[in-house]
């Protein structure tokens, strides 16, 4: 899918450069692949069209820009909550762990590391 994502993104530079400017300092590169894609599978209307730009400039100064703006915030902090699971072990209270592991449905981490809880620590002490 690493490879789909990359090639979606060098035919559609606008989409490239508006997820491009997503991606927060501190992860790393096989994180943000990842993040990219959980971003790209679920921006929704939120991306831009992958054409030309847009005739209608004022379309950023609408109504809808302040929804729109929260639901992007929304969709980043569901990307790292999700990124953070996958890589470090993060654990979230129950709604938000079912809520990013549906929107992440279909991506594939083959390279993520196993992390043992320390209620299975416990458990195995028992």
């Amino acid at each position: 899918m690493a490879q789909e994502v990359s090639e979606y993104l060098s035919q559609n530079p606008r989409v490239a450069a508006w997820v491009g400017t997503l991606r927060s300092d501190g992860g790393t590169d096989k994180h943000w692949r990842h993040r990219r894609e959980f971003l790209l599978r679920n921006a929704g209307d939120l991306a831009p069209a992958g054409g030309a730009a847009s005739a209608h400039p004022e379309e950023a100064a609408d109504a809808e820009s302040g929804t729109r703006s929260r639901q992007l915030q929304q969709l980043v902090s569901f990307s790292m909550a999700w990124a953070n699971h996958v890589f470090l072990g993060c654990r979230y209270p129950q709604k938000v762990m079912d809520k990013i592991l549906s929107m992440a449905e279909g991506i594939k981490v083959t390279d993520a590391p196993i992390h043992t809880t320390r209620d299975e620590l416990v458990a195995k002490k028992g």
